[in-house]
């Protein structure tokens, strides 16, 4: 995928959000190339663009949650996570509500929508970030490394002292296909206990087992169970991707996770962004382009990539 892309044409969706509980409804915009991914968050007459960048995250406690000039949106990572498989790195989002809707937990509905949306390349190509040196972010148990490789891939662990979830392990090397397949349909999940207290606190009102697999003491308390049996690790590639692409780059490397979360995701994207001695940053000629839709390969980019750095 050496161009830019955008969608082909405008579409909407409409959702609860997890938190607030509230309808919200976003409607995505076909975008020029060099635009990036943009939230336009309107609260009465007022409207924020906020730029899908790690400089305008502003929480990573209970989701990732950008913010500017006093408004904020937030739980962006599964919608983020689409549009990383789909290769859109242009977007006009207006949303009118302080978080994506959750919908059913899982990234399903925004690939469905993107699917239905259609994909439009742009005259102009990519960057890459292609790493070149390994990075490291350790805090306490979790750990987030990014190391260099000829594909973006991941690798995540989890261990959990319960019996539904123990330790899973599980990597991908990072397609549309394969997303779509494998992580896009894992839910995002929580314990009762901790949901019972979000909920006594005035947060997520809009949680339930329609959007969440919940676990109980000692067994999953939705009643058709998981969607696979790694779904647990499966949702933390799902997150980490969405995470990972606040670099405002296509990635070239292997990210190795353990126990990660959104605030040590975001600490490894600003320690990458604050070691450019690590990795180099691709962009191709009007020579590279032609050259691409002469060689017809969906690898090509890729190769170019390495090769230039």
């Amino acid at each position: 995928m050496i161009f830019q892309r955008t969608i082909a044409q405008t579409t909407s969706i409409s959702g609860i959000g997890l938190h607030s509980g509230h309808r919200i409804n976003m409607t995505l915009r076909p975008a020029e190339a060099g635009t990036g991914i943009v939230f336009h968050r309107s609260e009465g007459d007022r409207v924020v663009s906020i730029e899908a960048v790690s400089a305008n995250v502003v929480d990573t406690r209970l989701a990732t949650v950008l913010g500017k000039n006093g408004l904020q949106v937030s739980t962006v990572e599964h919608f983020m996570a689409a549009l990383t498989a789909f290769g859109i790195d242009n977007l006009h989002v207006d949303i009118d509500g302080p978080e994506i809707p959750v919908m059913d937990g899982s990234a399903v509905p925004f690939v469905e929508l993107l699917q239905e949306a259609g994909v439009s390349n742009l005259a102009r190509s990519r960057k890459f970030l292609v790493v070149r040196k390994p990075i490291t972010v350790i805090d306490g148990e979790k750990r987030v490394s990014l190391i260099p490789s000829r594909f973006f891939r991941i690798t995540a662990e989890i261990a959990f002292e319960h019996p539904c979830i123990a330790h899973q392990q599980r990597s991908i090397k990072f397609s549309r296909e394969g997303f779509i397949k494998d992580i896009a349909p894992a839910r995002t999940f929580g314990f009762l206990k901790e949901v019972e207290y979000l909920k006594a606190n005035g947060l997520a009102r809009g949680g339930s087992m329609e959007n969440a697999v919940v676990i109980g003491e000692d067994k999953i308390l939705n009643p058709e169970g998981l969607r696979f049996s790694d779904e647990f690790v499966r949702h933390k590639i799902l997150d980490s991707v969405g995470d990972f692409s606040l670099l405002g780059y296509s990635i070239l490397g292997h990210f190795k996770t353990f126990k990660a979360g959104h605030d040590i995701n975001h600490k490894i994207v600003e320690e990458i962004l604050a070691s450019p001695d690590c990795w180099k940053l691709v962009e191709f000629s009007e020579e590279d382009v032609r050259n691409a839709l002469n060689a017809n390969s969906p690898a090509y980019a890729t190769e170019l990539a390495i090769s230039k750095a």
